[in-house]
């Protein structure tokens, strides 16, 4: 089969579109023919300088596609029913072996590419936002980066349960295009007085939920967008911004009077 494999870790140019040997199917596994995959950021990480489970290495944890083989005691999937499935690399092929368990199936007349690009973005927002995050209806939602794969995702699940929803991008563009999915107010930010901006929408208040998939210097500026006993969810911070977090630091902008909570995913 044909798969986009790297030898060596770097730059996108290590990938190499090759020749590579057919996936073996296993016990409670099935074998899917990939019709559409979606590039995370753990792909983009891995490919930049992570741990390389095999030499040639195919990256990818996400594809959807029609499952070709079934495995030995698998007896909720069938052949040619269509999936999205979830590993820890191997999606960037023709083929990819994967346990059943993490598969789902694509319900009849769904877009295969959007199906493709559902379990990690929702999955993690739906952990943000309600798992931890306890996000009720009528509460107010600062998401940050809103414009990526789980800002996305959050914004139509916090709008969907009945939330006011705040985003964040880098540009104005891109905040314009997240009307569509259920954005209330975009922030921009690149400005420096973005926090400012966001506890004025909420006329002082603070918000009562953050979803921070960036992390550094701006996760310590969600922490000063909360209002009293709100919650911030940290989650997939890649290390663009690398620098400890202080709660001390948060002193610089502190909402009136008391002290705010943060939560660690």
């Amino acid at each position: 089969m044909k798969a986009a494999v790297y030898y060596n870790t770097g730059p996108p140019d290590v990938f190499r579109y090759e020749d590579v040997a057919d996936p073996v199917g296993f016990a409670g596994g099935v074998v899917v023919e990939v019709e559409a995959i979606s590039i995370e950021g753990g792909d983009t990480l891995n490919r930049a300088g992570g741990e390389m489970a095999t030499v040639p290495h195919i990256v990818g944890y996400q594809c959807a596609g029609t499952i070709r083989e079934v495995g030995e005691g698998v007896t909720d999937r069938h052949v040619g029913q269509r999936v999205v499935a979830t590993n820890l690399w191997g999606s960037h092929a023709e083929l990819n072996a994967v346990p059943a368990i993490l598969t789902w199936p694509v319900p009849d007349g769904a877009d295969i590419v959007a199906a493709a690009c559902v379990p990690v973005a929702f999955g993690t927002a739906d952990d943000c936002l309600f798992e931890f995050g306890h996000l009720k209806a009528g509460e107010t939602v600062l998401i940050q980066a809103g414009a990526g794969g789980v800002g996305i995702a959050a914004i139509q699940l916090a709008k969907r349960a009945g939330a006011t929803v705040i985003a964040t991008a880098s540009s104005d563009d891109r905040l314009k295009r997240l009307e569509d999915f259920g954005l209330d107010h975009g922030v921009n930010y690149a400005s420096d007085d973005w926090i400012d901006k966001v506890r004025a929408i909420t006329s002082g208040r603070g918000v009562d939920l953050v979803v921070d998939s960036v992390g550094g210097r701006i996760l310590a500026g969600s922490v000063q967008c909360l209002a009293y006993r709100g919650r911030c969810i940290s989650v997939g911070s890649a290390g663009r911004d690398p620098q400890p977090f202080d709660a001390a630091l948060c002193a610089d902008n502190p909402p009136p009077v008391h002290a705010n909570e943060a939560a660690y995913l």
